[in-house]
């Protein structure tokens, strides 16, 4: 079943779909319409509205509720003026979301969260995990930054091109 959709360009709303696919890896529907009356075409996406409200556990104790919206702006912070592409960073944010709420139903502590981050950023760009490492370990010693500094350069490094053998490092 197919509805019509209010086009933006004249304000009708008859319109007809002329292509549809998955897109966003498989959590949107992609759909090229054109509209009945200019002719006009126009992409509308479909989208499943996450209805559970999913919890942080933030270190102080209080909850908030999950918006995938902070890991971006906190990926975004820790690449900047790093060769990260925003396409790369939407990626990583969405690949977190997913994470998140196939492995907690309803509370996830922030430190998880963190964990999958830095996974995630130190396979990306080595800059940007020590940018992010620094606020998510709370380092309160240049000691125990160098420490950290010397684990990362003593991790063998991935090639674009190798398989890997073992799960990934949490």
């Amino acid at each position: 079943m197919d509805f019509d959709v209010i086009c933006p360009y004249c304000g009708r709303d008859k319109d007809r779909v002329i292509d549809s696919r998955a897109s966003e890896n498989g959590e949107a529907v992609r759909r090229r319409r054109e509209c009945g009356g200019c002719r006009q075409r126009f992409t509308t996406y479909e989208r499943v509205e996450k209805t559970s409200r999913l919890m942080v556990i933030k270190k102080d104790g209080s909850r908030v509720p999950f918006d995938s919206n902070n890991v971006l702006v906190g990926l975004q912070a820790a690449c900047g003026k790093r060769p990260v592409s925003e396409e790369v960073k939407l990626k990583l944010a969405r690949e977190i979301d997913a994470r998140v709420h196939r492995e907690f139903e309803r509370e996830v502590p922030s430190a998880e969260i963190g964990k999958f981050v830095a996974s995630l950023l130190r396979e990306i760009d080595e800059i940007s995990y020590i940018r992010y490492a620094s606020e998510y370990h709370d380092f309160r010693t240049l000691d125990e930054f160098a420490d950290e500094l010397d684990q990362l350069k003593a991790r063998p490094k991935n090639l674009p091109n190798q398989q890997r053998l073992f799960a990934a490092e949490e």
